[in-house]
């Protein structure tokens, strides 16, 4: 698994998503394991707490990401992702960063989380990684919106 201190830098055509706010910066975007349990509640938990729908969601099993990763000579992380600012966040820093979004509690808790050393981050959320599908299980298929939510989805 790639590590979450190195941020791979992507040149990626300067792709710019529009944002729900109408503007034309390059929005952030998670990618998450479709066919997770807990990945699929992470992103439910997102949507319910990030008020200001900056975020947008692809799963790692999708086009979106392909062309992302693909350039990229670096081992293919297999959780939850975070592509901001031209750049790939894994474990722990996608995690703290995806926090930021969010609203009260969530978004407090992030800052002093970032004292802990990555190395204890890390391994805690490898941890958490490698026994996802043992504790909370697998769909056959990938998470699907809701209608209303549709928007905020890549594919």
């Amino acid at each position: 698994m790639v590590r979450s201190t190195r941020k791979i830098i992507e040149k990626e055509e300067n792709r710019h998503l529009s944002t729900p706010g109408g503007g034309s910066e390059q929005a952030p975007i998670v990618f998450f394991d479709g066919v997770c349990n807990l990945c699929s509640g992470a992103v439910q938990f997102i949507l319910k707490h990030e008020k200001e729908h900056r975020l947008f969601f692809a799963p790692l099993q999708g086009e979106t990401f392909r062309k992302i990763h693909e350039q990229q000579k670096t081992e293919f992380p297999d959780s939850i992702v975070l592509y901001q600012a031209g750049a790939l966040y894994v474990e722990s820093g996608a995690v703290l960063r995806i926090a930021r979004h969010l609203t009260g509690f969530w978004r407090l808790l992030s800052y002093p989380a970032w004292a802990i050393p990555p190395f204890i981050r890390d391994a805690l959320y490898r941890f958490i990684a490698r026994n996802r599908y043992r504790w909370f299980g697998k769909k056959e298929t990938c998470f699907l919106p809701t209608p209303e939510l549709r928007s905020r989805f890549l594919e």
